[in-house]
């Protein structure tokens, strides 16, 4: 979760599947919506890609499109839209202009990144150079609450992590 100082994003998956396949990208995207509604967060999901909609006909960009489309099936009430690349998810303008068939409208506030390598350099760009605070990581999909925290954890951040694990427990393991 990166923390602004106007608005909460998700970022997904920055620290744990280094290359997801289709079916774990949208297992991923449904959990992080997820998470993003235990905080309060209607969640508006990018699919990520350095292609948009069909531009590209290579394999990272087909697993992509197949993950969206799984995420429809699967949830078909979530606000998903991909495969696109990061800026078309940022600036509701670009999307308007260019894909006006597109579902998502608005800024996306989920990213699903198509990778480990993507997601990690993004999460730490976005932390140095925009000033974002990254909560987490927080993993998904167990039965309880459970949090990793590397050997340079601050002790703001264990606090964080800790009231993240208080409102997973509390809604019964809502990250599951």
């Amino acid at each position: 979760m990166m923390v602004f100082k106007s608005e909460l994003m998700f970022f997904a998956d920055p620290v744990i599947n280094i290359d997801p396949s289709a079916e774990e990208l949208a297992e991923i995207a449904i959990c992080t919506a997820e998470m993003a509604r235990s905080f309060d967060v209607e969640p508006r999901v990018a699919m990520l890609s350095f292609s948009n909609f069909g531009s590209s006909r290579h394999p990272h960009a087909d697993k992509v499109r197949q993950a969206t489309q799984l995420v429809r099936e699967r949830a078909p009430d979530l606000v998903v839209e991909g495969e696109m690349q990061a800026d078309l998810a940022l600036v509701p303008a670009m999307m308007e202009e260019a894909y006006p068939f597109a579902k998502l409208v608005g800024r996306a506030n989920v990213l699903v990144f198509p990778n480990l390598s993507a997601a990690n350099v993004a999460y730490k760009l976005v932390q140095v150079l925009a000033g974002a605070e990254a909560v987490g990581p927080i993993l998904m999909g167990f039965d309880k609450p459970v949090h990793l925290m590397p050997s340079n954890t601050t002790v703001e951040q264990i606090v964080q992590l800790a009231a993240v694990a208080v409102v997973d427990a509390q809604q019964g393991g809502a990250s599951k």
